[in-house]
């Protein structure tokens, strides 16, 4: 079984086979304005349901990108030198320049051990933080399908912060995925008009649909001003399509929940 605790935003704290894992970690207060490069900024609305001394030791990061302060805040960066191993992109790796980071490019993977756990074995999974052609802007950004020991399939795949794109669908046809954690929210910022840099529910919907998952959970959707689709749009878009609304477990934020 995988417990899974929202902190807020992409922020989850997985508890898996032992192992205690955190995404994209963010616990910086409500109220800050922050700044994502080309004139573009975002207002966090909402703050974590849980501080950093509450989540405790972590055993790993996966941070999908470091630059973008809804995926890495101030609090989050000094909980990294704790953890025993930070996976994150490859030119990530380089910036944070910690001893225990590990920058991985799409399709690479790692494997993390430890006494009296299975093995981890962590896979980067492709991104596009945006339309064709805006990685430059946007940066490098990867998801993370994690498996555990030598069991076949993955136990937790997360999307990372993405549009649904070819390289995205391809990969979600070959997994064998347990557990989806999907960002999304439909980034827009007003200087780029109707470009979006994140999946909405209807591609939540066809990404469903293509890598049928066990169970998925939505993260990151709310509480930042850059989204553009209001949650209670979002829950309508999964629960109207009766093979996508089966699937969909919201959680809680600050509860720990068995999946």
């Amino acid at each position: 079984m995988t417990t899974l605790t929202h902190v807020g935003g992409p922020t989850v704290l997985m508890e898996l086979d032992g192992w205690r894992i955190l995404t994209d970690p963010t616990f910086d207060p409500a109220g800050w304005r922050y700044g994502f490069g080309w004139g573009t900024a975002s207002v966090k609305q909402r703050g974590p349901a849980l501080s950093a001394e509450d989540v405790g030791t972590v055993d790993v990061v996966l941070l999908s990108h470091d630059h973008h302060a809804d995926n890495l805040d101030d609090l989050g960066r000094a909980l990294l030198p704790g953890a025993t191993a930070v996976v994150t992109t490859r030119p990530g790796a380089r910036r944070l320049a910690l001893p225990n980071a590990r920058g991985l490019a799409p399709g690479e993977t790692t494997r993390l051990t430890a006494p009296g756990r299975p093995p981890l074995t962590v896979t980067a999974t492709p991104c596009r933080h945006g339309p064709p052609l805006s990685r430059p802007v946007a940066g490098a950004v990867v998801g993370f399908a994690l498996a555990v020991g030598d069991r076949s399939g993955v136990a937790v795949w997360m999307t990372g912060d993405t549009v649904l794109h070819r390289p995205l669908r391809r990969v979600a046809r070959t997994l064998d995925v347990d557990v989806l954690l999907l960002h999304l929210g439909s980034v827009r910022f007003p200087q780029t008009g109707p470009l979006r840099y994140s999946m909405d529910g209807r591609d939540a919907v066809e990404l469903l649909a293509l890598s049928r998952p066990r169970v998925a959970v939505p993260v990151h959707y709310e509480g930042w001003s850059h989204f553009s689709e209001a949650p209670d749009h979002l829950r309508d878009t999964l629960a109207a399509d009766p093979r996508a609304g089966s699937l969909v477990h919201w959680l809680e934020p600050g509860i720990p929940t068995g999946l």
